[in-house]
């Protein structure tokens, strides 16, 4: 079972770096004008909302999309196999995904490094040694992290991260008539600028979602998101049920201190 507050013991500092960087990467200068991009479409998520959860079908179809289509350039740094158990996923199952991967390990009694299966408590490996390598196998752009992008610059503008998320992977298409996009670049009305370096990522029947259901772009889109916005706030849902029992035991309280003035009054008059 995941811990509540997956990220809580990070400092501020780190999660606000993550933040920055990934802006960077992804192209979000955060002194872009929202003018050069148009606002992502509003979506309804099974999420939003004081009563929302996250859709674990949806969110075991989000992973599967980021195992074969987003793992390898974007990382999950902030996130450990472990916490998958959220999906619905089973100890042998998780396991089984902590194995695909190598993990550099050590010193061995000999002093030197060494490469191993992953375990469930690891933190899922990179798909690049440093950031540099990333620039290099990616024309010069980073692919930032993905653990808390839903969360970032989107926000501050009054949009939700993953509205901006699903407009962004649904929006490439063809540029209008005489704008030039550049070489290597895609049209993206959502993209600052309206150019980014990301070809489109997906695909109608790209993969082959494991439960059967038909794998279009806006349903990949929308499921990649869904995990996304979960490795983001994972704690999202317990911290929904505190709040409302919060709220309830507020309007107890407020009810049985009414009810008492009301006592007290009486019996002084």
């Amino acid at each position: 079972m995941m811990r509540r507050g997956m990220f809580a013991a990070l400092p501020a500092a780190v999660i606000g770096a993550t933040l920055s960087a990934a802006l960077i990467g992804f192209g979000l200068n955060p002194s872009a004008s929202a003018a050069e991009f148009d606002p992502p479409p509003l979506q309804d998520w099974s999420f939003s909302g004081i009563f929302g959860a996250y859709d674990k079908a949806s969110m075991q179809r989000g992973f599967q999309i980021y195992r074969e289509v987003c793992a390898g350039c974007h990382s999950l740094k902030l996130v450990a196999y472990r916490n998958l158990s959220a999906l619905g996923y089973s100890e042998k199952e998780i396991k089984a995904f902590a194995a695909e991967a190598e993990v550099t390990d050590g010193p061995n009694d000999d002093g030197e490094m060494f490469q191993r299966p992953g375990l469930p408590s690891d933190r899922f490996v990179p798909p690049f040694a440093n950031d540099q390598a990333a620039r290099v196998a990616n024309n010069g752009a980073f692919p930032p992290d993905l653990s808390v992008l839903t969360k970032a610059r989107y926000r501050r503008m009054g949009w939700e991260g993953s509205d901006y998320i699903y407009a962004l992977l649904t929006g490439y298409g063809d540029p209008p008539k005489g704008v030039a996009v550049g070489e290597g670049l895609s049209y993206n009305p959502y993209f600052p600028n309206r150019r980014i370096a990301m070809p489109p990522p997906l695909a109608d029947d790209g993969v082959e979602y494991a439960d059967g259901t038909k794998a279009t772009v806006d349903q990949m889109a929308k499921d990649v998101t869904t995990f996304l916005a979960w490795t983001a706030e994972p704690e999202m849902e317990e911290r929904k049920r505190l709040g409302i029992k919060v709220i309830l035991f507020l309007l107890v309280m407020t009810g049985m201190l009414f009810a008492l003035k009301r006592k007290i009054w009486a019996d002084l008059h």
